[in-house]
């Protein structure tokens, strides 16, 4: 339904968002000067049995991009250079790009581990001085913290039009929406450009008569509101018109880690020594981040099938982690038990484990319990927490897994490593844990 527009508020330019380019590959050709100018993949392992996780700017000039098959990357390209990821270093990079970008301006929202986004004062915000920061940014990226780190900035007035911009023109890149332009200026785009828009939410719009980003803006607000199907609708209208909304508060709810098994490795034995590797991980952050649990989630992938396998259990408000370890040992027989029953037998392809219901430990006080008889189950609690603390410690100064809990051995395991994960960066010290 077109409809003249409602009156909008001044839509100064607000936000200016940067986004690293080829970032994995880029920070391998930095450390890795022969790499330069050459067409690099960054993959889990050097395998052609996995997919790239990063692609030079240089390899994506042959059709690779993240996703891409090794085997089918090298097919692409005869000269390709696969390289493994290293993430600690990674996350090392971050941190200096982070620190340099502080120099200039604020960052307000470290948006993932190859985007920031940071709002535009009132002195900040003509067009000129906007660009002539984000130039003083990129320059200072390339000569403080490597030169092969190059990057794409969006300049507008919301933090979603910032990123829509950023986008515009890759490698090293410089757009800038003003409100005048919009939203004529977004018409390119397609609906699955925007965030929030995934091929569920393209159908249902339309289904209303929403095929592109033309037809939701020239509806009223509440109408897009309606085909959208609740309030953020209206609420991304005025976004593609520029009005710069409060974003919505998030808050953490879970901790876990998961872990896709090598082909070699999907029996139950290593499956079981992985899950009890990542319920370690996990109860580690939980106690650094100084939080307890009251639940806990071990779920999994079979190889013939695309539906995720999951079983709970509630646990007393909890961070200890041999209290955790216990109560995935009372999961996984259900685990085994729906492996067994699967044509082949049991061959699980991902495993995870997260800790749920999560909350903050505050005002804690040194217990009462550690005075009781050693087998009463408060006393073995309080002991539990003080040795899974003791252990933290003795990781952060000597190495992950300097001490750990029995068995990991008992046969093969794959290597579980602390990786990025879309929309989380790990801190440094999850590299210990």
């Amino acid at each position: 339904m077109a409809a003249e527009s409602p009156a909008l508020p001044p839509r100064p330019l607000r936000w200016l968002f940067l986004d690293l380019n080829s970032y994995f590959a880029s920070v391998e050709q930095q450390l890795q000067p022969e790499l330069r100018g050459r067409p690099v993949i960054v993959a889990p392992i050097d395998s052609d049995t996995t997919v790239a996780i990063a692609a030079s700017i240089e390899a994506k000039r042959y059709g690779i991009s993240t996703g891409t098959p090794v085997w089918e990357a090298k097919r692409l390209c005869r000269d390709l250079i696969v390289t493994p990821a290293r993430h600690r270093r990674y996350v090392e990079f971050h941190d200096a790009i982070v620190a340099e970008i502080w120099r200039h301006i604020p960052v307000t929202h470290v948006c993932s581990i190859d985007e920031v986004a940071c709002r535009l004062l009132d002195n900040e915000n003509d067009r000129e001085q906007a660009v002539a920061l984000a130039r003083r940014i990129k320059a200072g990226i390339r000569a403080n913290v490597g030169e092969c780190l190059r990057s794409s900035v969006g300049i507008a007035s919301n933090r979603l039009l910032a990123k829509l911009a950023s986008d515009i023109e890759k490698p090293d890149g410089l757009t800038v929406f003003e409100a005048a332009e919009l939203p004529q200026r977004l018409f390119g785009f397609k609906l699955r450009d925007i965030a929030g828009i995934g091929p569920r939410m393209e159908k249902r719009l339309a289904v209303q008569g929403v095929n592109d980003i033309a037809e939701l803006c020239a509806r009223r607000p509440r109408d897009a509101g309606s085909a959208w199907g609740g309030t953020d609708g209206d609420r991304l209208w005025y976004l593609l018109h520029g009005v710069d909304l409060p974003s919505k508060p998030t808050q953490s709810r879970t901790i876990g880690h998961s872990h896709v098994l090598s082909p070699s490795r999907r029996g139950l034995e290593p499956t079981r020594l992985t899950a009890r590797r990542l319920a370690l991980k996990a109860a580690s952050r939980l106690r650094r981040k100084g939080y307890r649990s009251r639940l806990l989630i071990l779920h999994g992938k079979f190889e013939d099938d695309k539906s995720n396998w999951r079983a709970s259990v509630k646990l007393s408000a909890t961070q200890d982690s041999f209290v955790v370890l216990s109560a995935l040992d009372g999961l996984f027989p259900r685990l085994a038990a729906a492996g067994a029953a699967r044509t082949g037998g049991f061959r699980l392809r991902m495993v995870g484990v997260t800790l749920a219901e999560i909350e903050p430990v505050a005002g804690e006080q040194a217990s009462l319990f550690a005075m009781l008889d050693p087998d009463d189950p408060l006393a073995r609690e309080t002991r539990g927490l003080a040795l899974s603390r003791a252990m933290d410690r003795m990781n952060e100064r000597f190495g992950r897994n300097a001490v750990t809990v029995g068995p990991l051995g008992g046969g093969r395991i794959d290597r579980v490593g602390t990786k990025i994960a879309f929309g989380r960066i790990p801190e440094l010290d999850e590299f210990h844990e």
